[in-house]
């Protein structure tokens, strides 16, 4: 199976909604303490498992996230740790890039992602507690969301109503948000430790997971949220990201500080279907491609980033 190694740590890894064979992957230096960054755009050999890198941009500071546009298939967006928000041409050279950035977030840009149904929009998520929308032909952001009282790990849209996201934060809670609301329409006390991550589900639009540094993976019905529709135990570690299939109703992929990625389908009693434990260090980001059913992506510390099928052992060759 393909593997890149890079030369910072693993953050995040996105494949395209365009192509089945591109990757954006966002990397930090020194573990995203100090130093700078790199994105790093991959693209799967056909028929061969290698991975060749069709362009690089190096940042002044660390990437947490990168996500691509769903509108432009050559642009994608930066979530930086000196809270800019940075957007990149990979049809142009590096030299020419980024073609446009924000500075508005006061501290780490932690998270990104564009809206898949409007096209003409994306969230960023930070740690300075904050939510901010923003549109490609905008020259500032359209609103910030400040209602959570500590760090705002991801925001995310969801899948079929294009005002409405889901947020989750380092205090504990997840937040569903509609633009069109002055405030949040939803508070739900998901987790007694920070919650890292949020995803919804692509086929029932109430319906989300939240991970969180109690080890744990829960899933939500909007609808009746006093307790979850399911716990999912089995990582060793805080649950550093979380995401649903985009080709499977119940199936959810995670991974963690345990340095594992797992498979789950939580409509069972024996949710966890799945363990991969190719990386040596904290595996922080996981993608599942929209485009080619069952092939996944993750990266880590380790400074690698693998793509494999689903069944497959990513260290394969």
């Amino acid at each position: 199976m393909p593997v890149f190694k890079a030369p910072f740590n693993g953050y995040s890894v996105k494949f395209s909604p365009f192509y089945e064979s591109r990757l954006a992957v966002a990397t930090a230096q020194n573990f995203g303490i100090l130093g700078n960054g790199r994105i790093h755009v991959l693209e799967l050999s056909p028929g061969a498992p290698g991975v060749t890198e069709s362009i690089a941009f190096d940042t002044a500071d660390a990437v947490y996230d990168v996500c691509w546009s769903e509108s432009h298939d050559s642009v994608l967006v930066a979530a930086i740790g000196d809270g800019s928000v940075k957007i990149y041409d990979t049809a142009l050279p590096p030299q020419s890039n980024p073609i446009r950035s924000f500075q508005e977030h006061a501290r780490e840009v932690h998270s990104v992602d564009y809206n898949p149904t409007r096209r003409d929009s994306f969230l960023t998520a930070s740690w300075d507690d904050t939510v901010k929308l923003w549109a490609m032909d905008r020259p500032a952001s359209i609103r910030t969301f400040k209602e959570h009282a500590y760090c705002v790990y991801q925001a995310v849209w969801n899948p079929k109503h294009g005002d409405v996201f889901a947020s989750a934060s380092g205090d504990c809670t997840l937040r569903i948000w509609d633009v069109r609301e002055p405030g949040s329409t939803m508070i739900i006390p998901a987790h007694d430790f920070e919650i890292l991550s949020c995803d919804w589900n692509k086929y029932d639009d109430c319906i989300l997971a939240t991970s969180s540094v109690d080890k744990t993976i829960k899933v939500w019905d909007v609808r009746s949220y006093r307790a979850p529709l399911a716990v999912l135990n089995g990582h060793g570690y805080a649950v550093r990201k979380v995401k649903f299939s985009p080709h499977r109703r119940n199936m959810i992929a995670s991974c963690s500080y345990d340095m594992t990625v797992c498979l789950w389908d939580y409509m069972v009693e024996d949710a966890l279907v799945g363990r991969y434990d190719h990386h040596t260090e904290f595996a922080v980001g996981i993608d599942m491609s929209v485009l080619v059913e069952g092939l996944m992506a993750s990266t880590g510390w380790d400074e690698l980033v693998y793509v494999w099928q689903q069944g497959m052992d990513p260290r394969a060759s």
